[in-house]
Order: C-alpha cells, then structure tokens, then sequence
C-alpha cells in the first residue's frame, strides 16, 4: 500500500495541507508568514465538508476491528468515534486511540484529534516508522487547525524516528515555509528531492522558498524543470506567474494565473491566482 494512501478517498492530507498551509507562502506577495495566518480558516470555524484525514500505513497496530474502524471513517466519523471509545473502554489500545483521534479530526476537531496523536506516538510501542507516522499525522493535523509552530515541532519528532522519509521531510517543510523559515524549508526539500528526483511538490515548494530569499534563478530552474515534467502542474504555474510578473511580463503572468484556475478550479491554489489577477488588475505591486 502507498505510504500516502488516505482513509478518505476524497482526499489526501499530504496534498491538501500541502495546498492549504503550503499555498500560503507559494502565492504569498509578502516575504512573512503573517498573510499565510490572514489566509488560513481560523481554528473554530465551521468547516464547509468534512476534513480530510491523515495517511495511515503503516498501522500503529493490526486486528480486523481496528481495520473496520478505520473504515468507518469515510462514511460515519461519528460511528468510528463512538465505536473507538467503546472499544478503548474495554482494552482496546493503541488501536482504538488512533482511531479515536482520526474520528475527532474527521468531526471537526483537528487540534483535539492532533493532541491525542502526539500523546499516542510519544507512549506507544509500535515500531519507529509506525511513530513516526503517526508524528507525521499529527503534524498535518496541527496544519488545520492553524498552529505551525505545532505543526513544525511534530514534524520534527516525525524526522527524529525517520530522519529519510520524504514525506515527512516535505511535512516538515511546509511548516517551515509558513513560518517564513525558508533557508530551513529548503535543506529539508533538498533532502526530499535528493531521495526522492520525482517529488515535483517538493521543487514547487522549494523554488518558492528561493523565490522568498530573493534567488529568482533558481526559483525558476525548479519551477522550469516542473513544468518540463508536467506542463499542467497548476501550483508551479502559479509560481511562474509570480516570477513572470517580477520580470514585468504581465501578459505571461496573467495567462499562467487563469490557466492554473482552470486546471484546479475550486482549490487554494484556484483561488491565490484569482487573488493575483486581481492585483495585477489593480494596479503593479511587487511580490
């Protein structure tokens, strides 16, 4: 099974914290994290569907009630939830609180749900891959409910059990970005990408973070060499756009920012190029 398969066929965490905390500092036009914290949903908001859940394998445990659990959770977090606890209260361990605390973020709660995973990674006895996993669940977890600074903290308890994981260096990544860490970010991509030469996500990401230090060259060789491996990559056509309109090629700019909208309409990535292509209209301002 793939080390980023999700419970919620719908969605994948990786992706969607990538987009959600990620996109903050990709189509961010300051060089801080204080518009990514604008942008972000505020932790008691209502969510307008249900959250996306962390990626599981490897299992924290096995058995056939933990697996149907699990399951539960795409269709009926409120079952697996009640399920968990009656299952915790009569031994269930370590497989009942991880399905707990995923019930709780697909409720709604991601900062509960990310409490009980780092409480669960820290005491279980699971193998360091599992812990580290499970670190890594907590620290997309913390992503939406909008703490980074936990986010970034659980990420690196992830990478203290799986210091080569590149999703987790990713993870970890992201945090950084959005806390306006970007020399940081970028050790942990180059890291990602040197295991991993095809984690287009990870050049996105790190050619923004060059773009935030100010080296547009080599913003634009890894958004170049995205976009050479895959024209239709909506957030490195978001990026482009921004470089583009750095060098003064609006027209260039603005035909990257529609196209990334048509190719993932209804996303954040969507919605920064509409927020660009208005400024552009409004007038030049520098990003």
């Amino acid at each position: 099974m793939n080390m980023r398969a999700t419970l919620v066929s719908a969605a994948v965490l990786a992706a969607t914290a990538a987009a959600s905390v990620g996109a903050f500092w990709i189509g961010t036009h300051g060089e801080t994290a204080a518009l990514a914290d604008e942008a972000a949903p505020k932790p008691d908001a209502a969510p307008a569907a249900p959250l996306p859940l962390p990626p599981v394998p490897p299992r924290i445990a096995e058995g056939d009630r933990y697996e149907r659990c699990l399951d539960m959770l795409n269709e009926d977090a409120p079952g697996a939830s009640a399920e968990a606890e009656a299952w915790q209260s009569n031994g269930g361990g370590e497989a009942a609180a991880h399905c707990l605390a995923l019930a709780r973020i697909a409720m709604g709660e991601p900062q509960l749900g990310a409490q009980m995973l780092e409480s669960l990674a820290r005491a279980s006895s699971a193998p360091p891959a599992a812990r580290a996993m499970v670190f890594g669940q907590a620290a997309q977890a913390w992503e939406m409910a909008n703490d980074i600074p936990r986010a970034y903290a659980a990420a690196t308890s992830a990478l203290a059990l799986a210091s080569d994981d590149p999703d987790l260096l990713v993870d970890r990544a992201v945090a950084a970005g959005a806390l306006a860490k970007f020399q940081e970010s970028i050790d942990d991509l180059d890291r990602a990408i040197e295991i991993d030469p095809h984690r287009l996500d990870a050049m996105v990401l790190r050619g923004s973070a060059w773009r935030h230090l100010g080296q547009l060259d080599l913003a634009q060789d890894d958004i170049d060499r995205v976009l050479l491996a895959d024209p239709e990559n909506a957030e490195a056509l978001l990026e482009r756009g921004i470089l583009r309109q750095r060098k003064g090629d609006v027209a260039g700019a603005q035909a990257d920012w529609q196209q990334a909208m048509k190719l993932a309409p209804d996303s954040a990535t969507a919605d920064l190029a509409q927020q660009d292509l208005a400024l552009l209209e409004a007038g030049p301002e520098r990003r």
